[in-house]
């Protein structure tokens, strides 16, 4: 698995970039009803779980790495398609929903990281983003009365700054890829 994440260190990538444009999107329409967050978050939710899923049957992974980054796919996408089915759910269903994703995703991130092989690195970079997932995801049970717009930017700036730790760490993973060998 040495060279595994960085041959596809562009799913990480996209996946940063996804959570980057969600990010900035919440930010620049802060007055959306919880209707529009709701199809936000599961248009994000869903394409994140869709792009770990695609990472882990991409035929590198094995082991502990394959159930972690499955489960974590296969919640992103459930994530996703239970936001789809039930746009009118309230806004405190939708805030402990968002927290168990951020938690859960956050977790399985920490794992990864300490499987990662040092000599690639960026290891605390996704340990980084896992443990900011966490932190999210906890902050969003401890005060879910804030506010929808407190909400709404606390979202914004966490996907934001998880794309930012996801498009860092694919850069490093791209700078280690394994070398081609040219046919001549």
């Amino acid at each position: 698995m040495d060279f595994s994440l960085s041959r596809n260190w562009w799913v990480l990538l996209l996946r940063g970039v996804v959570a980057i444009l969600f990010g900035v999107a919440a930010f620049l329409w802060p007055g959306p009803t919880l209707y529009v967050l709701v199809l936000l978050f599961g248009a994000y939710a869903l394409l994140d779980g869709l792009f770990a899923l695609f990472a882990a049957m991409s035929g590198h992974f094995s082991g502990d790495n394959l159930w972690a980054l499955l489960l974590e796919g296969i919640i992103g996408i459930g994530v996703g398609i239970v936001t789809f089915a039930w746009p009118g759910v309230t806004g405190l269903a939708l805030l402990y929903l968002i927290a168990f994703w951020a938690i859960t995703t956050g977790v399985f991130e920490i794992v990864a990281a300490f499987r990662l092989p040092r000599h690639i690195g960026g290891g605390w970079l996704l340990a980084l983003s896992g443990l900011l997932s966490v932190l999210f995801g906890v902050l969003l049970v401890i005060a879910p009365g804030e506010g929808a717009l407190a909400v709404i930017w606390l979202i914004a700036a966490y996907a934001i700054s998880f794309g930012i730790l996801l498009v860092a760490l694919s850069l490093q993973l791209a700078a280690h890829r394994a070398p081609r060998t040219r046919a001549f």
